[in-house]
């Protein structure tokens, strides 16, 4: 999976290095607190790295790093991965919540979709999130996706947004 790169963000894969700030942010109850999977360990995380390799050597896209070049802080992940039990692709991404409110996530989710439909040839990509997550979709509607309906992925019920490879280029080239 290759490296992505933005103004101010590079987007790469999750190294062993990354363990110790991967549980500060995926073990904040405030930064999962909408994420279906819930808090994590560093134990869980060092358990599921294997499986975060895999995914990278397995398929043309995944959970990128998401790395602040300023100060090579990792802040969190962004990616593309396949929608709950689905043949969709769905845009996801969880920041360190002091990184939050500054276009990080809208950045990196922009780079992530130009991958997926430049790099990779989607035609579509979706986007989930609880009703109440309304900052994830004020995301989704900054990166140009449109709600669609209400939904039912991960045991949980959500909102449902998706954008178009045409409709993308159409905003952003």
């Amino acid at each position: 999976m290759q490296e992505l790169e933005t103004e101010r963000l590079w987007l790469r894969q999750f190294r062993r290095e990354d363990l110790d700030r991967m549980a500060e942010i995926f073990g904040d109850p405030v930064v999962m607190r909408f994420i279906a999977s819930g808090t994590k360990t560093r134990s869980q995380l060092e358990a599921e790295f294997p499986m975060i390799l895999q995914r990278y050597n397995c398929s043309e896209f995944g959970m990128w790093a998401v790395v602040e070049k300023a100060s090579q802080t990792l802040l969190g992940r962004c990616g593309l991965i396949y929608l709950d039990g689905t043949p969709e692709i769905e845009l996801g991404y969880a920041l360190d919540k002091a990184y939050w409110n500054r276009g990080i996530a809208t950045e990196a989710s922009i780079a992530c979709l130009r991958f997926g439909f430049e790099q990779v040839g989607l035609e579509r990509v979706v986007a989930i999130s609880q009703p109440e997550n309304l900052a994830s979709q004020r995301v989704m509607q900054k990166v140009g996706m449109t709600f669609e309906k209400n939904a039912h992925y991960y045991k949980t019920d959500v909102v449902y947004y998706a954008i178009s490879k045409n409709e993308f280029h159409g905003l952003h080239g």
